[in-house]
């Protein structure tokens, strides 16, 4: 029998979204450095893009068929990019790019699946453009009953490592850029992480033993690590990773906790939630902010730096080792 407490849902309620990751300048300096908008809670994704010119940008978003995704993909587009909106089959993904002005791809991409994957990734290289905003937005949570894929727990599999090997494979695309930014979509959750380990190496499928929002948190803890590593790997170069904590957002991506239904959009939100185009702001923002040019290996709450707490997510060492486990584990995919 599963059970879960009252901290560890409150806690699991994030959208998709808080990260913790300190990049090596931080460690001294913390984030004083770091430019400051005036932007905050209720700001939209729309008022962060209002006055820039995205034409000539080419965008990667996943999940773009619902919540932060769309929004986000609708309002870049509409600043002129050419986003390339990936989705779980072709008929969500075409649905999606269909209903919003702006030029648009509609690729196929199933983190569950990493050959599809890897049909994505050379689907996307094949339209020979450089990347400037890569943005890893899908997710699940919390998932009821331990499900898994290729033997692995399924929020692990989805969460971080599909995005970890779909990186990999469009880092290329994103070095090409004059300006490459990568967006690694975290959350909150990520203090219900195993508190002693951080990642549970030993136990990655999920079988010793399960939880909906501990596996969540460990996936959010990995998604920071990830993005930290990132920051870290391409220090000195064209080419930041950041994370951001798009705050508490009534998006699909808390249906396990409605039992599986859909929120009723004429339902109010709850205190302290965001809507989605509120939500989708920070994310928006650390994608196309001039102010953050050079800017990587931070986590933004609220279109701003904070920084993070935790000691999973000062671990270097930690960060390195699920780089290399992570390797390891889409091995045959990678080449």
């Amino acid at each position: 029998m599963i059970t879960i407490n009252r901290r560890e849902l409150i806690l699991g309620t994030s959208v998709i979204g808080l990260n913790t990751l300190l990049p090596p300048r931080s460690w001294a300096g913390g984030i004083d450095d770091i430019p400051r908008s005036d932007y905050g809670f209720a700001t939209t994704a729309e008022e962060v893009a209002a006055n820039i010119d995205l034409t000539g940008k080419t965008v990667f978003i996943s999940g773009c068929n619902s919540g932060l995704g769309y929004e986000s993909m609708r309002v870049m587009a509409d600043r002129g990019a050419h986003v390339i909106g990936a989705a779980r089959n072709m008929e969500k993904a075409v649905t999606s790019c269909e209903s919003i002005e702006g030029k648009t791809t509609p690729v196929v991409c199933e983190l569950t699946d990493f050959d599809s994957v890897v049909a994505c990734s050379e689907r996307v290289k094949s339209l020979d453009e450089p990347i400037d905003i890569l943005m890893n937005n899908a997710g699940i949570m919390a998932l009821p009953k331990l499900e898994q894929v290729y033997g692995l727990e399924k929020q692990f599999v989805v969460n971080h490592l599909g995005h970890f090997l779909l990186t990999n494979l469009l880092l290329s695309r994103v070095e090409a850029a004059s300006e490459g930014r990568i967006v690694v979509m975290s959350s909150i959750g990520y203090r219900n992480a195993p508190k002693k380990e951080g990642i549970q190496f030993d136990n990655l499928s999920g079988e010793k033993s399960y939880s909906p929002f501990v596996a969540y948190g460990q996936t959010k803890l990995a998604n920071a690590l990830f993005a930290f590593e990132l920051a870290r790997r391409y220090e000195g170069t064209s080419v930041a990773a950041n994370a951001v904590h798009p705050g508490f957002v009534a998006t699909e991506l808390g249906r396990h906790m409605r039992g599986g239904k859909p929120r009723d959009p004429d339902e109010p939100l709850r205190k302290g939630f965001k809507t989605t185009d509120q939500g989708a702001s920070t994310q928006v923002y650390v994608a196309i902010e001039p102010a953050l040019k050079g800017v990587s290996g931070y986590y933004f709450e609220d279109c701003n730096p904070v920084e993070p707490t935790g000691p999973h997510m000062h671990d270097t060492e930690l960060a390195a080792k699920l780089w290399q486990v992570s390797e390891e584990l889409t091995a045959d995919y990678l080449s």
